[in-house]
């Protein structure tokens, strides 16, 4: 029997080491540039280019196509999406599922609503890695998929959140704070899927201070943690510094972003990926 694994561009799998999964690409899209989220994605250019452009930049998912050519032939297709809140992919997968089963009644696919972005589809993607090469049935992978999903979290640290403002993800009121005098903005995926701000420090030591008391308040179980930087090595390594100092036995992982991740981070900023109780 073959299974596939296919995410979309946000759990940033070309930053994987060895990562054998299918990738459905979402764009970036100004008037006058499209960036496909891809393994050819110059990802430095375009943060550059999207710093110094001063007119409407957006976001666009892939198409039912694009997921239905990312399941090749597998008898068994696990997907995992960006947060529906923040997407359309989730929805065109979905339909791509649907589509998928009714044209192959012998194959089955499902669909991860990750309710995240970045590294946390990472934690779920790399579950998903393990369970399939197990003997458990698609439908007792399904379930302890959910399961697990209800035991990892994301947290972020933003130093602009321009993007996220212009596509209307976060208030404009809230946006205005980011990058003010040093001021960062730190918060985490809600339950719902969408990004609520918990904390505006200033300055990168409160910052990293606010993700460590963030952390613990959210319940981190000290196991595995992925740390994703937007052009931010520096932050990413002294905050992967502060978690093991706290939890000696961690699994810490720290990769830079990819181009969708990238965009909605913006330069400086951290996507942090963990397990929790």
């Amino acid at each position: 029997m073959t299974r596939k694994i296919v995410v979309d561009s946000s759990a940033d799998p070309f930053a994987w080491a060895g990562a054998e999964i299918g990738c459905a690409s979402l764009k970036i899209i100004t008037d006058q540039k499209e960036y496909v989220d891809d393994a050819k994605l110059d990802i430095k250019k375009m943060v550059k280019e999207l710093a110094e452009y001063k007119g409407k930049s957006g976001t666009a998912c892939p198409s039912t196509e694009d997921w239905l050519s990312a399941f090749g032939e597998a008898e068994e297709v696990y997907c995992v999406s960006i947060t529906s809140n923040l997407s359309g992919s989730y929805n065109a997968a979905r339909l791509a599922a649907e589509r998928y089963t009714e044209e192959h009644p012998d194959r089955k696919a499902m669909v991860v609503d990750s309710l995240s972005a970045g590294p946390e589809l990472r934690l779920i993607t790399r579950k998903l890695q393990k369970y399939i090469g197990t003997e458990y049935s698609f439908e007792e992978i399904k379930e302890k998929i959910a399961a697990y999903q209800q035991k990892t979290g994301l947290l972020f640290m933003l130093e602009s959140m321009r993007n996220l403002a212009n596509n209307g993800r976060v208030s404009p009121l809230v946006a205005k704070m980011a990058g003010l005098l040093g001021i960062r903005v730190v918060g985490k995926a809600s339950d719902e899927g969408t990004l609520e701000p918990l904390e505006k420090p200033r300055g990168r030591e409160k910052a990293l201070e606010a993700l460590m008391t963030q952390l613990k308040k959210h319940n981190f179980n000290g196991k595995k943690i992925y740390i994703a930087h937007c052009f931010n090595p520096e932050a990413a390594a002294d905050l992967k510094e502060r978690v093991l100092a706290a939890f000696p036995k961690c699994k810490a992982t720290v990769y830079a972003l990819g181009g969708l991740c990238s965009f909605y981070a913006e330069k400086g900023g951290l996507l942090v990926g963990y397990e929790k109780t």
